[in-house]
């Protein structure tokens, strides 16, 4: 699935309608290159959780991690850009993280990817003659909550 983001505005509403359907153990994968929009829509989709103030980028922390009240779940932001083995994810204790939580995961391929995961929604970020596209792939349990029209 092929969703355009001509805008901002266009990105935070596709935030919105993954935040609307993100439960625990889901994961939404984000890649694309650099300033392609992984973080943009990151910080949309926490937004759209309830998250009030700055979200900053996890590109040096590499995981940020949010909790209710300030979220409607626990979410975990991961960015895993600086990672040179898809091991180091594990070396984090990334699942310790993830327990109870929904991740957002930036570069998931240097974390060794997630698609292979059920719950994973898979969006490749690109720039485009008009902004920019998400190429959407959704896990088996995203059946039904899938946040394109």
């Amino acid at each position: 699935m092929v969703i355009p983001l001509p805008d901002l505005a266009a990105t935070e509403a596709l935030g919105q309608r993954i935040a609307a359907g993100l439960r625990a153990g889901d994961v939404v994968a984000l890649s694309g290159g650099l300033g392609a929009g992984k973080t943009t829509l990151a910080r949309a989709i926490i937004a759209a959780l309830g998250h009030q103030g700055e979200v900053p980028s996890p590109s040096f922390a590499i995981i940020e991690t949010y909790d209710p009240p300030s979220v409607r779940l626990p979410l975990v932001h991961a960015d895993f850009y600086r990672l040179e083995r898809p091991e180091e994810a594990e070396e984090l204790g990334l699942d310790d993280y993830r327990f109870g939580a929904a991740l957002l995961a930036e570069w998931p391929e240097h974390a060794g990817g997630f698609g292979h995961e059920p719950g994973c929604l898979s969006l490749a970020l690109e720039t485009a003659d008009s902004g920019r596209i998400a190429i959407a792939a959704a896990g088996p349990d995203w059946l039904g909550r899938e946040p394109w029209d």
